[in-house]
C-alpha cells in the first residue's frame, strides 16, 4: 500500500525542515502565532463559512474499505466487496471522497483519527486518478497531509514532515476555494498544521479520506469551525 511505502522511503530531517513552510509561498509559519493563525484563517461569519456534514460517497470506496450505514465512518478491512467497478471507484489504493462536491466558497470538516497509524486526509480533484498508481500530490489533483506509521507529513514532491507533537486524533479540514488553499488544524489544540497555498482550482473538489491500517476506523465528526 502507498502510504506504508512511502513510511519506509528515508525522509530528511534536518535543521533547515525543522521550519515549516507554507506550500507555493515565501513566509514560514513559525513567524505567526499559531492560535492566531488559527482564529485569522476561520475568523468568518456562520453564513459564510459553511460547516460542512461530509458523508461518504460509497460508489467512490476502494473494495477493501468498509463504510458505515450512517455513511461517516471508514476503515480497511482486507476483504474485497462485490462492487461494480465504475469510473468513479478507486481500485488501486484504499481510497474514498465525500458525496459533497464544491466550486465555490469556504468549508470547515473534522475527522477523528485516533488510533489509526496510516491514513491521508483532504481535498480531491474530481478527475483525481482512480484506477493507476499514482503519487497523491496537488500536481495529481490531491491535497493532503498523512500519518505514515511514527511520520506525520503533507503529502508533496517531495514529502514534507511536520513538527505536530503529539500527532494529532482530530484533524479539522478548511477549504477556501476562492483563495485556493487548503488549511489542516489540530482540532483539540486548535494549532495550524499546514496550509496548501497559490493554487488556482478550477474542478469541483471533493473531501478525500486513504486508510491503510486494518479495522481502524476514521470517523467523520461533527465539530463546527472555531472562531465562527
Amino acid at each position: 500500500m502507498f502510504l506504508k511505502e512511502e513510511a519506509g522511503r528515508k525522509i530528511r530531517v534536518s535543521d533547515e525542515t525543522k521550519t515549516m513552510l507554507v506550500v507555493g509561498g515565501a513566509l514560514p509559519i513559525e513567524k505567526f502565532d499559531p492560535t492566531f493563525f488559527y482564529n485569522m484563517a476561520l475568523r468568518e461569519t456562520s453564513d459564510i463559512i459553511n460547516r460542512v456534514s461530509v458523508t461518504l460517497d460509497v460508489e467512490t470506496a476502494h473494495a477493501q474499505l468498509e463504510v458505515s450505514e450512517d455513511r461517516k465512518r471508514v476503515r480497511l478491512t482486507w476483504t474485497v466487496r462485490r462492487v461494480p467497478d465504475t469510473g468513479k471507484r478507486f481500485t488501486k489504493y484504499g481510497c474514498v471522497l465525500g458525496s459533497e462536491g464544491f466550486t465555490s466558497g469556504r468549508h470547515y470538516w473534522e475527522v477523528e483519527v485516533a488510533g489509526s497509524r496510516y491514513w491521508s486526509l483532504g481535498v480531491a480533484a474530481e478527475s483525481v486518478e482512480r484506477k493507476r498508481g499514482v503519487t497523491r500530490t496537488p500536481e495529481t489533483g490531491v491535497w493532503s497531509i498523512a500519518r505514515l506509521g511514527d511520520w506525520f507529513v503533507a503529502l508533496t514532491s517531495p514529502l514534507s514532515p511536520l513538527p505536530a507533537r503529539p500527532i494529532p486524533g482530530r484533524v479539522g479540514v478548511y477549504l477556501s476555494y476562492e483563495s485556493g488553499t487548503v488549511s489542516f488544524y489540530d482540532a483539540d489544540t486548535k494549532s495550524h498544521l499546514h496550509t496548501f497555498t497559490g493554487n488556482k482550482f478550477t474542478e469541483k473538489l471533493y473531501p478525500f479520506f486513504r486508510t491503510c491500517d486494518e479495522n481502524q476506523w476514521l470517523r467523520i465528526c461533527s465539530g463546527s469551525a472555531p472562531g465562527v
